[in-house]
């Protein structure tokens, strides 16, 4: 099956920028379009399909086979690239051009560079996150369970020390989707993730209910800190104070109504940071519980100028938090209201579009 041909950007606009190639959370699709706001940029993303199971939009896809073996595909690509964009935005570490040069990261940049065209890095998280620095940082870190092989933290030490060497070695403009990817790239500027805040906003009632609505949607349950938090949240629904509803898998295009239905929203306990999941319930206007930790909080809180409208839960204070709500409504309503002016603030795409304006297209 012969691949489709590389993705052309519109050529009357000076800047122009290749994102690619995971597209986690639909992200690469989401900043290519914050960045076209600007006026001056075109941009085009791509992701391997295999990256892209929960079919977020994009611009470009082809299979991880192609990208990795066909040696026409890659010249192809390169060819494209270099004499139609000045910017290429690789995220996750990923080799932009597949298996070409056996998938060498500093090759692949170096022929871009050759071309005259401006090359960052963007970095998602997994990739990124030092177990061993993480671990000094929240007592919940999902690395602390050794058991689970995928993430023990010895093997997964080893790919992300050679992560940020790549970064390090290659100096380029790199950015992180999170606040909390700053402890492991103090150099690189806080991106942010993007929503359509209009998606998930609604006019329903919040914790009018005599026993408040709590969800749980887990993506990755062992990272979300599932097995920490159902327990106390099953028992208080068996005690009646509420109503507890743990769902697995649901379609995207499902969740602004979920979001909409709920009053709290139980989204991850041992990351330490806030993602897309967070910014979509913040939207929504519902109450989202989480972990986060002192220095996401006040980095963010210095770029929005108000702080994360999300209320400090661990596995350990979850039940407090919780009766705290049934008892104070009126205050946890306040606090879910202050969440799509901070989701505006941040993460509707301009905040995103002025950074990469400031700090990668003016290089």
């Amino acid at each position: 099956m012969v691949p489709p041909p590389p993705p052309v950007p519109d050529l009357d606009k000076p800047y122009r920028m290749l994102v690619g190639p995971v597209n986690y959370a639909g992200q690469g699709y989401r900043w290519s379009r914050a960045a076209e706001t600007s006026g001056e940029v075109s941009a085009r993303n791509y992701v391997h399909a295999e990256n892209n199971l929960l079919q977020y939009p994009a611009d470009y896809v082809v299979s991880w086979r192609t990208s990795e073996h066909s040696r026409a595909w890659q010249r192809q690509m390169v060819e494209v690239v270099r004499a139609h964009y000045t910017h290429v935005l690789i995220e996750a570490c990923f080799p932009i051009f597949g298996g070409m040069f056996g998938g060498d990261l500093r090759r692949q940049v170096a022929l871009l560079q050759q071309a005259g065209v401006v090359v960052g890095m963007a970095a998602h998280g997994t990739e990124v996150r030092l177990p061993s620095t993480h671990l000094t940082s929240t007592p919940w870190s999902h690395f602390t369970d050794s058991d689970a092989e995928w993430v023990a933290a010895e093997k997964v030490e080893a790919v992300v020390a050679d992560n940020l060497r790549v970064i390090e070695d290659l100096a380029l403009p790199t950015f992180v989707s999170t606040a909390g990817l700053l402890v492991d790239l103090p150099r690189a500027h806080f991106l942010g993730v993007v929503i359509d805040p209009e998606r998930w906003a609604n006019d329903a009632p919040l914790l009018e209910r005599d026993r408040p609505r709590v969800v749980h949607a887990p993506t990755n349950p062992h990272v979300k800190g599932t097995p920490l938090i159902v327990p106390t949240a099953q028992r208080l629904h068996d005690e009646g104070l509420i109503e507890f509803i743990q769902l697995e898998r649901t379609p995207n295009e499902e969740m602004p109504g979920v979001l909409a239905s709920a009053d709290v929203v139980l989204d991850q306990f041992r990351v330490g940071d806030y993602g897309v999941a967070a910014c979509e319930t913040m939207a929504a206007g519902r109450v989202v519980l989480a972990h986060a930790t002192d220095q996401v909080r006040a980095e963010v809180e210095r770029r929005a100028g108000i702080p994360l409208p999300i209320p400090e839960t661990t596995p350990d204070s979850l039940e407090d938090v919780l009766r705290d709500i049934v008892a104070r409504r009126d205050h946890y309503r306040d606090i879910a209201r202050s969440g799509p002016d901070f989701v505006r603030r941040l993460h509707d795409g301009s905040f995103s579009r002025d950074v990469l304006v400031r700090d990668f297209f003016s290089v």
